[in-house]
């Protein structure tokens, strides 16, 4: 099974592609690519999306993933921020319809009580679970991309209850 995790964002969108692999021996989750599709606030609204939308669709021509994980925010600290992600928010979801790819949705306390176990847990705290979970050498940076496997990963927890 093959997860794509978004953290969704007009200038950075994170990715996240986890896949669990499931033998005789042993099950576990492998952290196949992770980054960052950046978009520059010089370029108009349209076109930025326009780029999120068509780097997505690569990613997911690349790795045909099983289904779409995506951070649900829907309280912001700074409300000049909220429409801009939720535009973001809104190609994401169209790249994965168009695809016929399922799409769930977890809150960032949802994502740190499945990884920590915590629900105030910190970013670090987050991270590092992360390294552990997907026997990473080294934190994925940047914290976009790491946001997204977090995601991935809490989706794959909660649908195999490991």
């Amino acid at each position: 099974m093959i997860i794509i995790g978004i953290d969704p964002g007009l200038a950075t969108t994170g990715f996240g592609i986890v896949k669990y692999n499931e033998s005789k021996s042993a099950s576990f989750f492998e952290c196949v690519s992770y980054g960052t599709i950046l978009t520059e606030p010089i370029m108009e609204l349209p076109y930025r999306l326009k780029k999120i939308h068509f780097e997505l669709n690569q990613i997911i021509k690349e790795y045909s993933p099983d289904a779409l994980i995506m951070e649900n925010v829907f309280f912001f600290k700074n409300a000049k921020t909220i429409i801009p992600v939720s535009q973001a928010q809104g190609v994401i979801l169209l790249a994965a319809a168009k695809k016929k790819i399922p799409v769930h949705r977890f809150t960032p306390l949802e994502v740190k009580m499945t990884i920590t176990g915590f629900g105030r847990a910190e970013k670090k705290d987050i991270q590092n679970e992360i390294k552990r979970i997907l026997n990473l050498d080294e934190i994925p940076k940047p914290d976009d991309a790491a946001d997204a496997l977090s995601v991935a990963a809490t989706y794959l927890i909660r649908q195999l209850h490991v």
